[in-house]
């Protein structure tokens, strides 16, 4: 059996089989996110000046909440010795386990900011841009997070640990994540959103790897 498959069919069983678990994400990050208008009232300028920010903070916090159990399941059954001594390289594995959170989970989020953005009265043209830039930034999350993950797989209760590992990683998606959604659109902010996204992408998988390995020895 083809273990990148395998593994990506797995996790993403197990992300919306345990009760709809994929759901309390995208609930938290509708939740959280429709609050800001009822919080701030209808006043335009202060929507447009501090929902944005607060909406990806949302979908930061959202991302958080679901990294702390990623790889630690795989260290106490197992599973993570299987996948070093099968013949796909870690780096794909981990990757692939970082796709399928994002299938789960990054893309309705993204898809959700198009009520999202009406909420808070963005212009209708902006809403494509919103809804990609999402998708980017919840890609940039995942691969930051996957290192926080791998990190700490072997630590019992360390979401906190985890947090003060990628929040700082989860700083430039949000600065330029909001300030798309504050009406850059597809200017230079959504360019170096997905320069961020393809970097933790790319590298948050290689290092989670590395991560892993050492906690299996």
């Amino acid at each position: 059996m083809n273990p990148i498959g395998a593994t990506f069919r797995r996790d993403f069983a197990l992300m919306w089989g345990a009760g709809g678990g994929a759901m309390a994400p995208l609930g938290f990050f509708l939740g959280a996110a429709m609050l800001v208008p009822l919080a701030m009232g209808p006043e335009h300028a202060l929507l447009e000046a501090a929902g944005p920010p607060l909406v990806w903070i949302a979908a930061a916090l959202a991302v958080l909440a679901t990294l702390e159990r990623l790889f630690q399941a795989d260290l106490e059954d197992g599973s993570l010795d299987q996948l070093l001594l099968s013949h796909a390289p870690l780096e794909m594995i981990v990757m692939t386990k970082g796709a399928a959170l994002w299938c789960a989970i990054g893309a309705p989020i993204a898809l959700a900011g198009a009520p999202v953005a009406i909420a808070l009265q963005a212009p209708l043209e902006s809403t494509l841009a919103i809804v990609l830039a999402l998708g980017l930034g919840m890609a940039a999350f995942i691969g930051a997070g996957l290192v926080g993950a791998a990190v700490t797989a072997g630590v019992k209760r360390g979401g906190v640990l985890i947090s003060l590992i990628v929040l700082p990683f989860f700083d430039p998606p949000i600065i330029f994540g909001s300030a798309v959604a504050g009406g850059a659109g597809f200017g230079p902010a959504f360019l170096i959103l997905a320069g961020c996204a393809l970097a933790y992408a790319a590298l948050g998988p290689i290092a989670a790897a590395a991560a892993l390995r050492m906690q299996a020895e």
